[in-house]
């Protein structure tokens, strides 16, 4: 029974020491294992770092330009012909015949005036006349009796040269007086306003009883005068554009363009270039180019604003390049070019016309050069770049996006982003 106490005993004292011992090397493996994968994190982590440092970029490869370039400007649509009518004679109005969006002929009555004072010089003119006629007779009737008796001792040539030279004034004065007569028979025409040509009435400023003053149609009349009507001829449009300077090269007599109104949405209408002003506003840097539209519907109206667009040849061999690809510094515009090395180099270039989202590149980039879609403002010639991916909605869409390369760190921030997410 010794025997077997002392050995029972013994187990018993070997039993908590090999737990303590066992949960030692247990505490002591995981403490081993946290360092290790700690270690691991930290040079994952690191790597990472290094990685990040290097910047990501997009690259894209140089585009042909457009065949063609379009340019929306806005228009001023006129009428063929405008005229403002005016009284030629000052008087009350007596009647007014159309009225606001009439259809005319040349030669029909807009209006009526009445005029006493000119009735009244108009008689008086006549009578004139008649005196003018009946001096005229007498004296040429005197004339010839002072020269019957010229040569005589009854008279003295002093008094028939006289009498010749009497004759002739009165015959002048009748003259005169006929030519008096025709200027007032020509007011008494203009009492009667009448359309110039054919077309619409777009404005009648006077109305019945008003009373109106000669002085539009008598430049030697300082008075006022408002203009009673306005005539336009309407059957086809001008059309009137500013161009840019940078599209004037295009402007050619013939020259097809659409254009747009907005009482009409979504119709087009189709006018020809017919002229320019060939010379350019300094203010504006623009230069005054005339179409015409035909307008056999009448529906294009004097006075409405049109959105004008142009379609015009470009030159389809020069590259072109977004504008956020382009940097400005003190060397000039340049170009973030990446090497095969994944090494960037900036590279001045010549540019030439904005087409908007895209510029034009004539020198310093070839088909083949990689470049930057976005390059921030403090990129460094030489600089190291990682080529990424691009963006969907951030490369412009009518440059080619070049393949990116593969980068080694792409499996190592996967492994970190695991390993950052598992608890310790």
């Amino acid at each position: 029974m010794n025997v077997i106490n002392r050995e029972v005993a013994a187990k018993r004292r070997v039993g908590p020491k090999l737990s303590a011992v066992l949960a030692a090397l247990i505490l002591g493996g995981l403490v081993v294992h946290g360092i290790v994968q700690r270690h691991d994190t930290v040079t994952d982590l690191q790597t990472l770092a290094n990685d990040e440092s290097v910047p990501q970029v997009q690259v894209m490869l140089p585009m042909p330009g457009p065949a063609t370039r379009t340019i929306a400007l806005p228009g001023d649509i006129k009428a063929w012909y405008t005229a403002p009518i005016y009284a030629q004679v000052s008087g009350y109005v007596h009647k007014w015949n159309v009225d606001y969006g009439a259809s005319v002929k040349a030669g029909a009555t807009l209006a009526t005036i009445d005029a006493p004072t000119v009735d009244e010089q108009y008689q008086t003119a006549l009578a004139n006349l008649e005196v003018a006629k009946t001096n005229s007779t007498l004296a040429d009737v005197t004339a010839k009796r002072w020269q019957a008796l010229a040569g005589t001792e009854a008279v003295a040539q002093q008094e028939v040269d006289v009498k010749v030279a009497d004759a002739a004034a009165k015959k002048a004065q009748v003259q005169a007086a006929d030519h008096e007569v025709a200027r007032y028979r020509a007011l008494e025409a203009f009492k009667t306003i009448v359309a110039p040509f054919d077309g619409v009435i777009t404005s009648r400023d006077t109305d019945v009883g008003n009373y109106v003053n000669a002085a539009g149609g008598d430049v030697s009349n300082h008075g006022s005068a408002a203009d009673l009507f306005s005539v336009a001829d309407i059957h086809a449009m001008r059309l009137f554009v500013s161009v840019p300077q940078d599209y004037a090269d295009m402007l050619k007599p013939g020259v097809e363009a659409s254009f747009t109104l907005p009482q009409y949405p979504g119709r087009q209408f189709k006018a020809k270039l017919l002229t320019t002003a060939n010379a350019f506003n300094p203010q504006t840097r623009t230069v005054v180019t005339e179409l015409v539209a035909q307008n056999p519907d009448h529906l294009l109206w004097p006075g409405t604003y049109a959105t004008v667009q142009f379609v015009l040849p470009s030159d389809h061999s020069v590259l072109v390049v977004p504008e956020q690809a382009l940097l400005f510094r003190d060397q000039g515009m340049q170009v973030a070019v990446v090497d095969s090395d994944s090494r960037v180099h900036l590279q001045n270039v010549k540019l030439g016309l904005n087409l908007g989202q895209n510029v034009q590149v004539l020198s310093g980039l070839n088909p083949t050069d990689r470049f930057m879609v976005n390059p921030s403002a403090d990129m460094l010639d030489g600089e190291k770049v990682q080529i990424v991916d691009g963006v969907p909605g951030v490369a412009p869409e009518t440059a080619r996006t070049a393949a990116p390369e593969a980068h080694p760190g792409e499996g190592r921030q996967a492994n970190v982003a695991r390993a950052t997410s598992e608890p310790k």
